[in-house]
């Protein structure tokens, strides 16, 4: 295999190799070539079954996870992640994905080049996959350029280079880096093509996986945020609280965790943060247990357990059933923190509190309430993004948080000895893979 398709491939295997020949126009033997919608949409639930697990992993670069000491395979693993040292690491360092990303790219690209031949489905059908074909462009494109690329809202970060964009399926093609700007104009370009197609409100749970109307609002709410977009980004918003509102109130008990993939929380099923494979030895970082308010906020024992050594765990990562990418707690969330910025000041302490109504105890919510009601734009602002930090922990949004907004210096101490992250430090953005430079030396330009 050639360094080109190295590129794109490297983690792809047998199995895409022998499923999509077709669109390299070689018929394998022995092989069915996607033709029919049904053969389409099996060919792409490959790529909704593809393991992301970088932003869950980034939380420990963060103030908010630390590893288990005492666990040596992933402290060899993680170790050097934590600490921020991506220049030298440990051998056994686990890098980042790169691959696995332009792979879904690959088939979303595959399923657009091939939509005016798709046969044996209703052209709404076929229009839907081909829409989720686009949504799932953009999101790799846009976790990607949040891995690899500097911050939008940084100085200067527009014109950087980033990532490549691939929006073709040919392998012949050696890829260069586009700009952070480029990046984001096809990602919106491609939201607003999915817009245009996608037409299921809601999947059945078993298919909640799968991109709907709601997940369009959602990421396009999400990606203006990144941009400090705050008119877009709370207009979106809305748009998605207006289809769903729901939230887990965790004052019930036996109610679901918000990212239960079955919870009424709900809108997209899609990633899992962390995978079985590190949760179990992802810690809280005990500072930022002091985060969340004794007594009154519901969350500490809901969303972590002690072990016994008293360090804690998150009870909501690590198991298939909290696959989440989109949920409506993050979406009051987004409105309350774009209107803040908007001096809506009404309207964002309005959805921040909604959400406070569900996490805190009747009583921690009336005194919380009064405080929220007495802040400033500027305090408000500061409230929304720790209320995020606690919500939102271990579900991959902490290290894309600092990222966007102040980078913001984070001391660490493992081990007796204290690691930083300095304020706006070049560590902020990661190194792209080594063994993606090693097959195209080009992505150092």
């Amino acid at each position: 295999m050639t360094k080109k398709i190295y590129y794109i491939f490297t983690l792809i295997g047998s199995l895409l190799l022998s499923s999509c020949d077709s669109y390299l126009d070689i018929q394998p033997v022995g092989q069915v070539i996607p033709n029919t919608l049904a053969e389409y949409r099996a060919l792409f639930t490959t790529a909704y079954n593809t393991a992301l697990n970088d932003r869950g992993i980034c939380e420990i670069r963060t103030d908010i996870a630390t590893i288990l000491q005492s666990d040596a395979t992933s402290k060899n693993s993680l170790g050097d992640v934590e600490k921020w040292n991506d220049v030298n690491p440990n051998a056994s360092t686990r890098q980042f994905g790169w691959a696995a990303y332009y792979t879904n790219i690959y088939y979303a690209n595959a399923i657009i080049d091939k939509k005016d031949e798709i046969s044996e489905g209703s052209q709404e059908d076929i229009n839907q996959l081909v829409g989720e074909a686009y949504l799932m462009r953009a999101y790799m494109h846009f976790i990607l350029v949040n891995l690899y690329g500097q911050p939008y809202t940084a100085a200067g970060a527009l014109e950087t280079k980033a990532v490549p964009l691939k929006l073709n399926t040919d392998l012949e093609e050696i890829p260069s880096r586009n700009t952070v700007k480029e990046i984001y104009t096809s990602i919106l370009s491609d939201i607003e093509t999915a817009r245009k197609l996608i037409n299921k409100k809601e999947w059945e749970v078993q298919y909640s996986y799968r991109f709907s109307t709601l997940s369009v609002d959602a990421m396009e709410s999400r990606v203006y945020l990144y941009m400090g977009e705050w008119g877009k980004s709370y207009e979106s918003s809305e748009r998605v609280l207006a289809g769903k509102s729901t939230l887990v109130n965790l004052n019930n008990e036996g109610d679901k965790l918000p990212n239960e993939f079955t919870s009424v929380e709900m809108i997209t099923a899609y990633e899992i943060f962390p995978n079985s494979d590190y949760a179990g030895s992802l810690l809280l970082y005990p500072a930022f247990l002091q985060e969340y308010e004794e007594g009154k906020d519901l969350r500490p024992n809901k969303y972590y357990q002690a072990n016994k050594n008293g360090d804690y765990t998150s009870i909501k990562s690590g198991e298939s059933r909290f696959k989440c990418t989109f949920r409506t707690g993050e979406f009051y969330l987004n409105s309350a923190e774009a209107a803040a910025h908007l001096n809506k000041l009404p309207e964002a302490r309005s959805r921040l509190l909604k959400l406070v109504e569900n996490r805190y105890t009747p009583e921690g919510y009336e005194q919380k309430k009064n405080e929220i009601n007495a802040m400033s734009q500027e305090k408000l602002i500061t409230e929304i993004l720790k209320e995020r930090a606690r919500e939102l922990a271990f579900e991959g949004h902490r290290w894309f948080d600092l990222r966007r907004t102040t980078r913001p210096e984070i001391k660490k101490e493992i081990e007796d000895v204290t690691y930083t992250l300095v304020q706006d430090d070049s560590r902020y953005t990661l190194r792209i893979p080594q063994d993606a430079i090693d097959a195209n030396p080009g992505l150092l330009n």
